[in-house]
């Protein structure tokens, strides 16, 4: 670290320490920028390849050359713990959930409109086909009623017989049932298709601003602690407490000990605990928003199995058309009522059939998709993930902390600067 953080190398060998310390932070941060570029961003491979070397020897030469850009790119590992490193897991978080469970709630809502489409296909078809049995029913009931007129010759109707013509129009049902069903799809293929295209572009704005800006986070910081010297300037450090003893006024930091902070301990103060709570909040709403996706993920599942195991056992519903017809003649009923002689009623025919039908509403030949059950690996991958957020949450004093120790690592000159003026400060106070 003495020769990392060094300005000029003293001799050969710490040159040779420090192109090899560079080279092998530049090769693993060149293999994470590739796997980032091409598995979290969805870039092609070829494009990611060319990116992440290309990145990686621009890095080498910066850190082998720019001593502040070696300190910058140390501040940047630590900022990783920061709010902006929190925007980086989220947008990953957020990429999981709509590259994983968003297809897979789609896929279980398409299983559940082919079961509706199935069930309406069928209950349309087999109802249609009923119009056959009453067209049955009719020629049979009109071919009885003219036998039974033929025999008396005395008066011939009409032919009689119904006409249905309902069911010329069931391939035209069928062609407005496709057509439907191929507008759905193609309406949840579209809706699909825009969702992981927003997403996928958002995760990248996110991610490049994120990444800019953790970059741009710690050089503010490093050109803040170098210009001025109350910044972030409220550690109890070792060089203090080193210069007090010197000067004889070690009092200074017992009576101040209320008011500083040492950088390695593991105290918050007020602020710094209240910041953290408003920041668990915040990522408390993000988490309830994931486990809303999540949910409707086990529920868009279970409906979709409900649907199919249900419509696999729905009953087949008998219909019976009972058609029942007597006929008989009486010769001047009137007349010999009047006249109170008896008279005779003459069979002409009896009919009496059934007709026997049964509405289906599902079939095995549907074409029905299973439907696609919960990632648990998924889940176990966002649960992880929050579990480091929350984690980043309550680390990201130490990380500022951490960062001002790496600036006082690369410049212990200024380091001494700082410390020289807050104990004047403390001094003036006392």
């Amino acid at each position: 670290w003495s020769v990392y953080s060094k300005p000029v190398p003293a001799n050969g060998r710490e040159l040779w320490s420090l192109f090899l310390q560079c080279s092998c932070i530049t090769v693993v941060i060149g293999g994470l920028f590739y796997n980032w570029m091409f598995a979290s961003l969805e870039y092609s491979w070829h494009l990611s390849i060319a990116m992440a070397v290309s990145f990686s020897l621009l890095l080498l030469l910066t850190l082998f050359l720019v001593h502040p850009a070696r300190c910058v790119f140390s501040m940047i590992m630590p900022t990783l713990g920061t709010k902006q490193g929190r925007k980086l897991l989220l947008s990953t978080c957020i990429m999981i959930v709509v590259v994983n469970i968003t297809p897979n709630i789609i896929s279980n809502i398409k299983t559940i409109l082919q079961v509706i489409k199935c069930i309406c296909k069928n209950s349309s078809e087999s109802l249609l086909n009923s119009t056959a049995l009453l067209d049955t029913a009719s020629w049979e009931f009109g071919d009885a009623i003219q036998e039974s007129i033929h025999s008396i010759n005395i008066y011939r109707p009409m032919n009689g017989h119904f006409q249905f013509s309902l069911l010329k129009n069931s391939s035209l049902i069928y062609q407005q049932m496709h057509l439907a069903g191929e507008k759905i799809g193609r309406d949840f293929l579209a809706v699909e298709v825009l969702v992981k295209d927003s997403v996928r572009v958002g995760n990248k704005v996110v991610a490049g601003f994120s990444v800019f800006y953790l970059c741009f986070e710690s050089t503010w910081y490093l050109k803040n602690y170098l210009t001025n010297l109350g910044f972030d300037n409220f550690y109890m450090t070792k060089k203090l407490e080193h210069l007090a003893v010197d000067r004889k006024a070690a009092h200074l930091l017992v009576g101040s000990s209320k008011s500083l902070i040492r950088p390695t301990g593991l105290k918050l103060s007020r602020e710094e605990v209240m910041l953290c709570l408003v920041q668990a909040m915040l990522l408390t709403v993000a988490l309830m928003l994931m486990l809303v996706v999540v949910a409707m993920d086990h529920f868009a599942f279970n409906v979709a199995d409900t649907a199919v195991r249900k419509a696999a056992q729905f009953s087949v519903v008998p219909v019976t058309l009972s058609v029942k017809y007597n006929a008989k003649i009486e010769i001047l009923p009137f007349l010999l009522k009047l006249l109170q002689l008896p008279y005779e009623e003459l069979p002409l025919q009896d009919f009496e059939r059934n007709y026997h039908h049964y509405l289906t509403f599902s079939s095995a030949h549907c074409r029905i998709s299973p439907p696609t059950p919960p990632n648990p690996s998924v889940l176990l991958v966002v649960g992880l993930l929050f579990c480091i957020l929350y984690t980043t949450v309550f680390l990201e004093t130490y990380a500022h902390r951490l960062c001002r120790k790496i600036a006082g690592s690369f410049f212990e000159s200024w380091e001494e600067k700082r410390a020289l003026y807050l104990y004047k400060k403390l001094s003036r106070k006392h």
